[in-house]
């Protein structure tokens, strides 16, 4: 199932259960806007090179559109539709005043020069400049692109446009980036399995999790998860993967790889290496994907062991694997709820950037646990109240909010 049919199919499924109805089904169900722009650069040996580039607006009932940008070599329409409607309800669950977006550029990162991904990206800018505004739509990080990309976009944007910081977020702390920016989405991730626990009568300390990814999201998940007692038994990334059933030295890990080592020439006693698709598979607490979509899947659902999955990737479970997750008892706590810490504190970022503020590390971080708590508490009480699934009940939670103000604004 593609990513955006199997994404329109969960709304379907929330919008059934709230008796929504085919006429605002269908305002919710399609793109505002799908912008498809060709980006032709000067390679470093002075030959051309044509990237095509995507920016998909899903929906601005709520506000300003808010999605990342991605550089990835399989980057597609399909993907950039799903992803952005995704952030649509991602914004909606944790009640902060953004759409959905998304872009991203077919290439691959590891190929190009640092002067190249430049010229890229600030040709993308000049490309869909008119589409994006502080107000209008704001990018931000995701798979394959930082700060530094972050403050070339700002950059190109405001040439055209005049100084405009708030057009992006996530960019670095000398041009109006917010401090907890970088951590955020791995962090809000912990928050959400520390509730979780919470609402078991358990505590971080006593739980075993294993984490799918240790790019940006995945090594702040597990240096958090860390920090609080827990013990990371596993980790992987595009090399492979590490295990050590009595728990990983994150902070040594993270460092490792921050310094552009390979995780998987990492070495402690008592680590061993293992296959990437073995962490899935592993007998722990908490599971937690957070590299890319399309992980779990009808043919592997039925080897997952954890007794909890947490998506910290967007789109990481597949249709029907979620549905042999039920079937065995395996609750997931969805993409739209876990993970969005990220944009919760980009748009502490915007606030920041719109009002002329500085707010410190922790009252950024004050202020997201209390989102994130708030958001999963909402969630929560309907999963107990309606006998939902954790997934669907987050989309109703979503559904809620974007249909009461798209109905008040009107078609």
């Amino acid at each position: 199932m593609k990513a955006f049919e199997a994404t329109n199919r969960y709304i379907r499924q929330a919008s059934a259960i709230m008796d929504l109805g085919s006429r605002v089904e269908r305002l919710l169900l399609s793109p505002e806007a799908e912008h498809t722009v060709t980006l032709p650069i000067e390679l470093d040996n002075g030959e051309l090179a044509v990237f095509t580039g995507y920016r998909i607006q899903h929906n601005s009932a709520r506000g300003p559109m808010k999605g990342g940008l991605r550089f990835h070599p399989t980057v597609d329409v399909d993907d950039v539709r799903a992803l952005a409607s995704l952030m649509t309800w991602k914004t909606a669950v944790v009640n902060i005043p953004f759409g959905g977006a998304k872009g991203g550029i077919q290439c691959d990162p590891q190929q190009l020069s640092q002067a190249e991904l430049e010229r890229l990206t600030r040709k993308l800018t000049q490309r869909i400049s008119a589409e994006i505004g502080p107000q209008r739509d704001i990018p931000a990080p995701d798979v394959n692109t930082n700060a530094q990309v972050m403050a070339w976009l700002m950059d190109e944007y405001s040439r055209l446009n005049g100084y405009s910081p708030a057009v992006v977020t996530g960019k670095p702390l000398e041009l109006g980036g917010s401090e907890g920016r970088e951590a955020a989405t791995g962090r809000g991730t912990i928050f959400v399995v520390e509730d979780y626990l919470k609402d078991l009568d358990r505590s971080l300390p006593d739980t075993t999790i294993a984490i799918q990814g240790f790019g940006n999201v995945g090594s702040f998940a597990a240096l958090c998860a860390h920090e609080q007692g827990a013990r990371v038994v596993a980790v992987s990334d595009v090399t492979g993967a590490i295990h050590h059933p009595q728990g990983l030295n994150v902070p040594a890990i993270f460092q490792w790889v921050r310094s552009r080592k390979r995780l998987t020439d990492y070495e402690a006693e008592g680590v061993t290496r293992i296959a990437p698709e073995a962490l899935l598979f592993l007998e722990v607490d908490v599971l937690i994907p957070a590299a890319l979509g399309g992980v779990f899947t009808g043919e592997n659902a039925n080897e997952v062991r954890a007794k909890v999955v947490v998506e910290a990737a967007n789109a990481p479970t597949e249709p029907e694997a979620d549905e042999i997750f039920e079937r065995k008892g395996i609750p997931v706590i969805p993409d739209i709820l876990a993970n969005a810490g990220g944009v919760t504190v980009s748009y502490f970022e915007w606030v920041q950037n719109i009002q002329c503020l500085r707010w410190t590390e922790a009252e950024v971080n004050s202020r997201l646990r209390q989102i994130m708590g708030g958001s999963y508490g909402t969630v929560r009480n309907l999963v107990k109240q309606r006998g939902l699934n954790w997934r669907t009940a987050a989309f109703v939670v979503a559904l809620g909010r974007v249909a009461k103000a798209t109905v008040l604004r009107g078609v």
